[in-house]
């Protein structure tokens, strides 16, 4: 994870939901779009219909930790956004860690 940077900035969220591909699960939505940067960056989500702070602070931090412990390291230039669903926060980190994993698989077969 340490060629990983973080989207902080609203139009470069607003790209990816715009012109990515995206996978749905209940736990977990995915993002993902091809940059020219040659870095892969990362932005997490958590929408107010999550729940209270306590909730969504759990929700990303659930999903900051299901990315760091991937096994398969993530190819370079890409823009990853990861959406908490209201399921996030009642589960566990190898549940989440697994939906993304095959979540990212999909999406970087479809790309290959």
């Amino acid at each position: 994870m340490k060629d990983i940077v973080s989207i902080r900035l609203n139009h470069e969220f607003k790209r990816v939901y715009g012109r990515g591909r995206s996978m749905v699960h209940p736990l977990l939505v995915t993002y993902c779009l091809k940059n020219r940067r040659g870095v892969t960056r990362v932005g997490i989500t958590t929408g107010k219909k999550i729940g209270c702070a306590v909730r969504r602070n759990r929700a990303r931090r659930l999903i900051r930790e299901a990315l760091r412990t991937q096994n398969t390291p993530l190819p370079p230039g890409y823009d990853l956004i990861f959406v908490a669903r209201v399921k996030t926060t009642k589960s566990t980190m190898p549940q989440v860690a697994a939906v993304m994993k095959e979540q990212l698989s999909r999406l970087f077969c479809e790309k290959g």
